[in-house]
């Protein structure tokens, strides 16, 4: 289980790297990279392995983007009538 702490030592989000979004820290590996990969399929350790970093890493990026979606309001989208 990735621990708030874990997340606050692994992830950064600084404006003068990638334009503040959030990344590996160390790194310019940015959450949504490493999250896209693990989208199209890769096993958590291969997205670790092509993109340099540790598969504790891999998971901490998860649980960020778990934590942000769990505080963010969504609304309702409803697919138009054709």
């Amino acid at each position: 289980m990735v621990t708030p702490d874990d997340m606050a030592r692994r992830i950064v989000t600084d404006p003068a790297v990638c334009h503040g979004k959030p990344t590996m820290r160390g790194t310019r590996v940015q959450v949504s990279a490493l999250l896209g990969a693990i989208a199209g399929g890769d096993p958590l350790s291969q997205v670790a392995d092509d993109y340099g970093v540790s598969v504790e890493d891999v998971r901490a990026a998860v649980a960020y983007a778990n934590d942000v979606l769990q505080r963010e309001q969504h609304v309702s989208l409803r697919a138009k009538a054709s």
